[in-house]
């Protein structure tokens, strides 16, 4: 059972701001205030519930943010009907200030930020408990890293916020090298005074392992391979005892076993209460993102999977002969009950998914394959906004792929790093790679990060890592790179060298600035 809505609170309170007292000289004894608020113990957990409570918003997780890391990558590509959202997958952006696209991610990031910085500030001058004291100031550190991650992700720049601002505050630059330096020092802190793990009454919250995976996936967007190793190596340490990779792997994105082993930080998505998005007590808490990739008929079918990912899957069986199950779980697509006579055809409402006549009304298009991991058919017929489904933003078999790039990166032994690719492998009844049709990726160092690219996304497609990737290895970057890339997505056709690497910054944010904060180059 989860605790979610004990564990979060609505965060109305964290966003008051003061008003002119010539209005009314009467206190609402209704509305708490900063002064009256930051006093005791409780006060704190509750702004830092309010922290998480960012990560259920649409720009976020919860819808939006796939979009953008999934779609706008060469694992997927939309074909929304609504021709600018579909447009921001293709690297056409005329609009700077889109919302679902562009101005909703800044937002709400800033707004995920703010909430944080209060719990930064106030927090330190409440008598509590020490340790308590400092796990929720670790919680809202690593809260406030992970959104700054997503704003290099995305924009590579920013304005670089500490402490709560008034309404009137001007953005101003803070550049990508300044953003990376303030993360690492929010995860050391997070990373220093989070606990290994939470009792059930929390699960859910940020651990040490989580600020450290996050901390090495920082150093690893920035080529500091040695102290993204130090950092990943003390999850690889606890192997066996706080981590480890699940047997059914599919149980990564359903919730059937949630917040297991593999799991390293997870969003606590529910369908039980069935609000809105906004602040308030009915707040909905439930993975969005399904009802815009299933079908037509299903849900909004505006996210689809990249016909190369299937092929990829199909060049390797499985040890007992039959095809890598991983691909039966992550794609829906033409011929699929054919190559997995043992699983079953249905799809949510669909007796037979493969049937022709079914195909052809969701359309004849070649490209029409569906993602279908972390659908929800296993359990309902239709999807809607309400899924209830984890979200892992990271998860061991992540880890243990990063850590095999950080070995070769650092000089250590191919063979070495095959080690954790093979964990990765075996699990689904893959061939270690020695034993593989791609042994000869462990005769250099490029062969073996040739071949680790197509790994990670064998497991990972779509699960919001393949841009960071792309970027990490320089794909975006050269001319080679981007015709490997539109080999696979025609969508890189439109992808310009220097430009497409990230978002423009959004106009508004630009206007407000008075011209502390600059427009990123080309745009």
């Amino acid at each position: 059972m989860k605790n979610i809505y004990k564990f979060l609170m609505c965060g109305a309170f964290a966003l008051c701001t003061g008003c002119s007292g010539d209005l009314l000289d009467i206190d609402n004894p209704n509305e708490v205030t900063i002064p009256t608020f930051w006093n005791k113990a409780e006060d704190a957990v509750a702004g830092v519930n309010a922290c998480y409570s960012a990560l259920y918003k649409e720009p976020t997780w919860m819808r939006w943010l796939s979009f953008r890391y999934d779609l706008t990558s060469d694992e997927g590509w939309s074909s929304s009907p609504w021709i600018e959202l579909g447009d921001w997958t293709r690297f056409l952006y005329s609009n700077y200030n889109f919302n679902e696209g562009n101005n909703q991610h800044w937002e709400f990031f800033y707004m995920g930020i703010f909430r944080c910085n209060q719990v930064l500030k106030y927090v330190p001058d409440i008598e509590m408990d020490e340790t308590e004291k400092n796990r929720v100031l670790a919680q809202a550190s690593f809260m406030r890293a992970l959104w700054y991650f997503q704003i290099n992700l995305l924009w590579e720049k920013g304005t670089l916020v500490l402490e709560p601002v008034e309404a009137g505050y001007r953005p101003k630059d803070a550049s990508e090298a300044e953003i990376w330096g303030q993360i690492e020092k929010d995860l050391l802190f997070a990373a220093e005074y989070l606990p290994e793990s939470w009792n059930a009454e929390n699960v859910g919250r940020a651990t040490k392992g989580a600020a450290k995976a996050l901390l090495g996936k920082a150093y690893m967007q920035q080529h500091l391979y040695d102290k993204a190793k130090e950092q990943l190596s003390w999850l690889i340490e606890r192997e066996g005892t706080l981590y480890g990779l699940i047997d059914n792997w599919v149980d990564n994105f359903t919730d059937l076993d949630e917040n297991n082993k593999e799991g390293i930080f997870e969003i606590q998505f529910d369908d039980t209460n069935k609000g809105g998005t906004g602040n308030d007590a009915s707040m909905a808490t439930g993975f969005q993102r399904t009802q815009f990739y299933a079908p037509s008929g299903i849900g909004w079918g505006d996210g689809k999977a990249r016909r190369w990912l299937v092929d990829e899957f199909l060049k390797e069986k499985r040890e007992d002969g039959k095809n890598d199950i991983r691909l039966y779980n992550s794609i829906l697509y033409h011929g699929f009950s054919k190559d997995f006579p043992d699983e079953s055809k249905k799809y949510y409402s669909i007796a037979d998914a493969d049937n022709d006549e079914q195909w052809n009304s969701w359309g004849k298009d070649p490209e029409d394959c569906y993602i279908r991991k972390y659908s929800t058919s296993y359990y309902r017929e239709v999807e809607d906004y309400f899924a209830r489904n984890n979200y892992r933003i990271m998860r061991y078999a992540d880890i243990l792929l990063n850590y095999a790039e950080c070995i070769v990166e650092t000089d250590g032994k191919v063979s070495d790093a095959a080690k954790y690719v093979d964990q990765v492998r075996t699990r689904v009844g893959l061939a270690k790679l020695e034993d593989s049709q791609w042994a000869s990726c462990l005769s250099s160092k490029e062969a073996f990060l040739k071949r680790l690219q197509m790994e990670r996304t064998l497991e990972l497609c779509f699960e919001g890592w393949r841009w960071a990737d792309l970027k990490r290895w320089g794909l975006l970057d050269s001319q080679a790179g981007i015709d490997e890339l539109k080999s696979r997505d025609a969508d890189f056709n439109n992808f310009v060298i220097g430009k497409h690497r990230r978002l423009p910054i959004p106009q508004s944010e630009i206007d407000q600035s008075e011209g502390q904060l600059t427009q990123n180059p080309m745009y």
